[in-house]
């Protein structure tokens, strides 16, 4: 069904990083999103209101906050589609973030809600009525519901959309506080007890929790979170498969948007090529992570003395010592310089942001390496942190 009506109504559906088609598909999934939502609100009130059941009435007004969070969708995804302006040269793409944060405070509201009037019903607990029409109706929407996790993820998988995913989390919320509403109708064929409360005050937890999951992560997008480590290998094995490039170091991928993205890194090469040449190369690489990853990508380029002995070895002892300090430990941008008296090191070192030791604690256990040899080495470090997932 899912993806018949993707094929129906979202024209080039398979050029998911373009901004329109994205446009298109938050569309089609607000407006399934508002249809199914005022049908199920509507048959869940008359039900809830026949058999007394602060569950299934609470559970009906949550159907329709979600339309609400529907029409906040549509209205997100047209603003997101919007072009870049003067005011705005990256683009409204994280309008996306924005709109999956309303989305998760309207989630936390109704839990919160929930919440309240289930303690109420738990002290002060009405008679519920027990009908099969009403069964029959609750399993119809945890169908419907059920159907519309399933088709949300579809397409917040298919478009990497923050705000159909939260949808998605909501509906599958949606689907538990239903089931819970049936238990407590159908417990009343067995007991007297407020077991419809107490079922509200679960699912009601249950929906808090979801809210807060997806306040964080929208947050954290917000604020900017580390790459994806499976993005920044497929930039580093772009730029390695590269004869002329030797290393890379210090990618930085800046998200202002799904579809939308900017990226940096140090690419080193050797001192002795003609820079023209490496320019050229370098060009030609922005050009291929543009083409195949939509990332508007700036090279920078190191110069790397490789046919330097004392370099090489100098190099290879201080990597497998910082990796004897910490595995994820790395160092770039490695020369020497020698005076009268001692030679200098100076080089960069990558340290994890977990790492319980000091900078000045690293650089004792990196100098203490080299104490016992003939000549005086002086280290001179730059201290970096990863931008990048580790």
């Amino acid at each position: 069904m899912t993806d018949f009506l993707v094929k129906r109504f979202v024209k080039d559906y398979e050029k998911t990083d373009d901004i329109k088609v994205r446009e298109k598909y938050g569309m089609l999934s607000s407006i399934t999103g508002i249809v199914c939502n005022i049908l199920l609100f509507v048959i869940k009130y008359l039900v809830g209101f026949l058999t007394s059941s602060i569950a299934i009435i609470s559970d009906a007004f949550n159907n329709l906050s979600d339309s609400a969070s529907c029409i906040i969708t549509m209205i997100g995804y047209k603003a997101a589609a919007k072009p870049s302006d003067k005011d705005h040269p990256f683009g409204h793409g994280r309008v996306e973030y924005l709109t999956s944060l309303v989305i998760s405070f309207i989630i936390l509201l109704v839990g919160f809600e929930l919440l309240r009037n289930s303690f109420l019903k738990l002290f002060d607990p009405e008679e519920l009525k027990f009908t099969w029409g009403a069964v029959l109706s609750l399993v119809a929407s945890i169908g419907v519901k059920l159907w519309m996790s399933v088709f949300n993820r579809k397409l917040g998988t298919k478009i990497n959309s923050s705000v159909m995913l939260a949808t998605s989390e909501d509906s599958r919320n949606d689907v538990v506080s239903t089931l819970a509403a049936l238990i407590g109708l159908i417990s009343t064929l067995f007991t007297k007890l407020p077991v419809d409360a107490v079922m509200g005050i679960l699912v009601s937890l249950f929906i808090i929790k979801g809210g807060y999951g997806i306040v964080k992560e929208t947050v954290d997008h917000l604020i900017g979170k580390p790459a994806d480590p499976a993005l920044v290998k497929k930039i580093n094995d772009m730029l390695m498969e590269k004869e002329k490039i030797i290393g890379v170091h210090d990618l930085i991928v800046h998200d202002y948007g799904p579809g939308n993205m900017l990226a940096s890194c140090h690419a080193e090469v050797s001192s002795k090529e003609n820079i023209v040449i490496i320019h050229e190369l370098i060009d030609a690489c922005e050009r291929e992570i543009f083409d195949e990853l939509g990332i508007i990508m700036t090279i920078h380029t190191d110069p790397v003395d490789v046919d330097n002995e004392q370099v090489n070895e100098l190099r290879s002892r201080m990597n497998v010592t910082v990796k004897s300090i910490d595995e994820r430990m790395s160092i770039h941008d490695f020369r020497i310089t020698s005076g009268e008296c001692d030679i200098n090191m100076i080089f960069d070192v990558v340290v994890p942001f977990d790492l319980a030791l000091t900078n000045d604690e690293i650089k004792k256990k990196i100098d203490s390496v080299f104490e016992g040899d003939n000549v005086k080495y002086h280290t001179v470090i730059t201290f970096d942190r990863t931008y990048i997932e580790s």
